[in-house]
């Protein structure tokens, strides 16, 4: 199995970069690309959906990604511990109907030796919107460096 940099323990420093690294993997909207940094046999709750494993990761985030047209994302690191990482997060999204939303979030996650993902938990709230209260504007893909924050943004 490869290892995903860093891996735990975990200091402030290398937890911040795995939830950059997560944050970028997700702008990129690849599934293939996403599903590597979970263990194969990685356990999700997100929102009211639980699933176990790759395949199953992967055939959300195509759902996922149909229907969440034009998503950016940002995630910020709450706390971490040894093997453990609490993120806070937000995205914005339209529907095929063309309104937007913006969702609120915080993900708890948990990693094997490699820095591989086994445990996923994740509580999400979304809030429709105007299109005129939109804050993530980058080019699809990953958040520039110069990008403000979520706390930035007061969010």
């Amino acid at each position: 199995m490869t290892a995903k940099p860093p891996v735990p323990p975990f200091d402030l420093e290398g937890a911040t970069r795995k939830v950059r690294l997560a944050e970028d993997a997700w702008n990129s909207r690849d599934p293939d690309r996403v599903v590597l940094a979970y263990t194969p046999d990685s356990r999700w709750r997100n929102r009211v959906e639980r699933f176990t494993g790759r395949e199953a990761i992967h055939a959300f985030l195509q759902r996922k990604w149909q229907r969440e047209l034009e998503y950016r994302l940002i995630k910020e690191i709450w706390a971490y511990g040894e093997d453990r990482i609490a993120v806070r997060f937000a995205y914005e999204y339209r529907d095929d109907t063309g309104q937007w939303y913006r969702a609120y979030g915080n993900e708890n996650w948990e990693f094997d030796a490699a820095g591989l993902m086994h445990t996923r938990l994740a509580s999400i709230n979304d809030c429709p919107i105007n299109q005129d209260q939109r804050l993530f504007f980058w080019p699809q893909g990953r958040r520039p460096d110069d990008h403000a924050g979520l706390s930035d943004l007061g969010l």
